[in-house]
């Protein structure tokens, strides 16, 4: 599907970008693949990892999601959009609460326009568990994004521009996780790791896991949906024990806008959500009913059930790694 396409990334030097890179440039042969990031010293790192003599299909274009003009620009002749930029520190959000609305929500939409003014064919946007049932800033604003993107879909016309959404939870080793705080304290010889609530659970997804989900909802879209994988979840106490079985516990107490819980799919969607093999479709309530007769399917005709009433998915109704299972797991990450 990718092969001899150009495809642009943004937020593209951030953990999803790398790993993205390397997932798709083993199975495909794109035409170009264009990496937008305001940030220049990490394209710089990121030029070094993978050098032009050896990666020439790889474009890197410094720009903000914020710069709609400089958007469109970038996206001219471009056939699919993942849309990875953000700004996605809860914490950080409770302070700096504008700045996450000019990245995540005005971010979101300059991207829907420079999708829609050069004909993309398809557009992808990353979201997170914290979008749903929102308690954060940061939910809120992503929140926000992911319906900006699916509403997108009302506005093409007869344009075919399509918009989805990938959401899942906490990314094993990626940059700012909680795996990563871990593996720091360790390193600064810490002792004790320290632990907001013992009842804390999470979704659990590795990076390779996120960038081939990403790929496959780009296959099947139809626009409209959020794509939610079936993904195992972690007791925050348990993955203390596989990084550090010996070192003591500290409990610290939960920080701004944190939640004890994540929830991907909340029970008020219920109406709209339905269940496929290995993972769950929220449509809009317009798009349900618009197409009711049409909307359980994807575009391979694979046909999804709807959930009970009430359905609800959430980090602590859900199926647990084991210890050693997450030491495994910790071991590729």
């Amino acid at each position: 599907m990718l092969n001899n396409k150009v495809i642009f990334l943004s937020g593209g030097t951030g953990s999803f970008g790398n790993k993205f890179i390397e997932t798709v440039l083993k199975k495909n042969k794109p035409k170009k693949i264009i990496i937008y990031s305001r940030d220049e010293y990490k394209q710089f790192i990121m030029q070094e990892k993978f050098p032009f003599s050896k990666y020439p299909m790889l474009r890197f274009l410094i720009g903000d999601v914020r710069d709609r003009e400089r958007l469109s620009m970038a996206v001219k002749d471009v056939d699919y959009i993942f849309h990875a930029a953000a700004l996605k520190h809860v914490s950080t959000a409770e302070y700096n609460p504008m700045e996450f609305v000019k990245t995540n929500i005005q971010g979101a939409e300059n991207i829907i326009h420079a999708s829609i003014a050069q004909k993309v064919k398809k557009v992808i946007a990353l979201s997170t568990d914290k979008a749903a049932n929102p308690i954060n800033f940061y939910g809120v604003t992503k929140l926000a994004s992911d319906k900006l993107f699916i509403a997108a879909n009302n506005i093409v016309g007869s344009q075919k521009t399509f918009f989805s959404v990938v959401r899942y939870g906490n990314v094993v080793g990626s940059r700012g996780s909680v795996l990563e705080i871990f593996r720091n304290l360790l390193k600064k010889n810490n002792k004790f790791l320290p632990i907001t609530d013992v009842k804390m659970t999470r979704f659990w997804i590795t990076l390779e896991q996120g960038v081939e989900f990403a790929l496959k909802s780009l296959e099947i879209m139809n626009g409209g949906e959020i794509f939610i994988p079936k993904i195992p979840s972690v007791k925050i106490l348990d993955l203390a024990k596989a990084v550090a079985p010996k070192l003591k516990i500290k409990i610290i107490g939960i920080r701004p806008g944190e939640k004890i819980h994540e929830i991907m799919c909340p029970n008020e969607t219920t109406d709209f959500t339905l269940e496929f093999k290995n993972y769950y479709v929220i449509f809009s309530a317009m798009h349900s009913l618009e197409n009711n007769k049409n909307y359980p399917q994807n575009i391979k005709r694979e046909k999804g059930k709807k959930v009970k009433d009430s359905f609800e998915y959430s980090s602590d109704k859900n199926n647990f790694l084991s210890i050693s299972q997450i030491k495994q797991i910790n071991k590729t990450c």
